[in-house]
């Protein structure tokens, strides 16, 4: 695994903080109850306020988005995604999906129930984006040799990051919660679809998923065929 990318563990959902050339580029933020773990998982790395030049969130989902209010006020960084799941943030809100499996729909609820039995509410604080990605934008700017790729699906404006070096950080577009997959929360089928093909033709060499452990790309490239 590259030394530049940190894999941030929150629970069942993760964030990335790659180190870019005068500073850091995190990726996701988690959920509201782990900003403890977070912040704690920024300093360890040297990402303190100042050199956060920039969260990109991967789509508007609580448990992607939950720290970004936080991170806007504390590092004074600035936030970056799709302006179709921008509304998501400003009203704090969830979208509801299909579920595209029996085990997923099983995982959904026994999980729903457990919040529930917990007292999770699954909220955040609303926020509004700084920065509205276009896809194939460049992130030299930041200092980080990678790209944005609009990949609709799971949400209207779910995106990806491609690194120069072929890591691909893939949000929930691309899971690995019990073996590599193709998103199993979907908005559209149709998109969930065309995004398919466009990430079977890229050049991706590892995995990043939101959801689960880095995998080689060649382990999921047979099963993604069956979606084109």
């Amino acid at each position: 695994m590259d030394e530049k990318i940190k894999v941030i563990e929150l629970d069942f959902v993760n964030a990335y903080l790659l180190k870019a050339n005068d500073g850091f580029v995190l990726i996701d933020t988690g959920l509201p109850m782990h900003r403890e773990r977070l912040e704690k998982a920024l300093v360890s790395s040297g990402c303190v306020p100042g050199n956060l030049k920039l969260v990109v969130i991967t789509h508007g989902d609580w448990d992607h988005v939950g720290n970004c209010a936080e991170l806007q006020k504390k590092y004074k960084t600035k936030i970056a995604m799709h302006q179709k799941d921008a509304l998501m943030s400003e009203q704090a809100v969830s979208l509801n999906r299909k579920v595209r499996t029996l085990a997923a729909k099983i995982f959904f609820l026994i999980r729903l129930i457990k919040r529930k039995l917990q007292g999770v509410k699954m909220v955040f604080d609303k926020f509004k984006p700084d920065v509205l990605l276009e896809d194939g934008q460049s992130l030299a700017g930041y200092g980080l040799d990678a790209k944005v790729l609009h990949l609709p699906g799971h949400t209207k404006g779910s995106l990806g990051v491609l690194t120069a070096a072929g890591d691909f950080f893939s949000g929930d577009i691309l899971v690995n919660n019990k073996k590599p997959d193709i998103a199993v929360y979907v908005d559209d089928f149709g998109d969930l679809k065309s995004t398919a093909q466009k990430i079977s033709v890229m050049n991706i060499k590892t995995v990043y998923p939101g959801h689960g452990k880095p995998f080689p790309m060649e382990s999921l490239k047979a099963g993604l065929s069956r979606y084109i």
